[in-house]
């Protein structure tokens, strides 16, 4: 599913002539296989945010390679990163980053008008995601109008709308208490059960690296630790 090779990154700062190189990712490698869920933790400033990043294609390594479903995504120029990105990916994020104007259903529909699919198959599939997620009758409801336990379900909705096969998650939990995060996690472990959909999670949070199958240490943009959490 992923393979992330020797991957090394900086940023380069100040101006042209008096610049300096900030080192995030040194020389990292692991594999993730298909149906795993695979938690990334580590302290702030470790990289995890970086590798994210650069496994979305949202930056380009400095560095290494990244090959995810057999395709070496790391040559990707942006628009095929945005291509693949569409057919391959879902991502959770921690604000929930749904477009406030738009309603639960329009934003999960969002994706499916981005594919070019027709408005009748649209509706069906958004309102099938919205009873898959639990909020069968809140779909004409704005986030401001929902909890941040059903603003996160319409986020996982919509990353799940188009079927991804991997699904990307950044502190997917940091703005849920207690027990809506407790739900949260158990909905992802019943999503990756039933549907066999890879996640790769980055987390601060122990209770959230539990859920994981495996989890890989972040410490200085170097990988501490990898293997079963306990």
């Amino acid at each position: 599913m992923i393979d992330v090779n020797q991957l090394t990154h900086h940023f380069t700062l100040g101006k042209k002539g008096n610049q300096t190189k900030l080192s995030v990712l040194e020389n990292i490698s692991f594999h993730v296989s298909a149906g795993e869920i695979v938690t990334i933790v580590g302290r702030s400033g470790s990289g995890k945010s970086t590798l994210l990043n650069l496994i979305s294609g949202f930056i380009r390594p400095t560095q290494g390679e990244i090959i995810i479903e057999d395709q070496k995504v790391s040559n990707f120029d942006e628009s095929e990163f945005a291509h693949f990105r569409l057919n391959h990916m879902g991502f959770i994020f921690q604000n929930f980053q749904l477009i406030p104007s738009m309603t639960a259903f329009q934003n999960i529909e969002l994706p499916l008008i981005l594919k070019g699919m027709g408005e009748t198959a649209r509706k069906e599939t958004a309102l099938a995601m919205l009873k898959k997620v639990g909020l069968e009758g809140f779909g004409e409801h704005y986030p401001s109008e929902l909890s941040g336990g059903q603003q996160q379900r319409v986020s996982i909705a919509r990353a799940l709308v188009l079927e991804p096969p991997l699904i990307l998650a950044d502190e997917p939990t940091g703005s849920l208490d207690s027990e809506t995060e407790e739900d949260l996690l158990q909905f992802i472990q019943q999503l990756n059960k039933e549907l066999g959909i890879t996640f790769l999670i980055i987390t601060h949070d122990d209770e959230v690296a539990r859920i994981g199958h495996r989890t890989i240490s972040l410490a200085d943009g170097k990988i501490v630790e990898s293997g079963v959490f306990s």
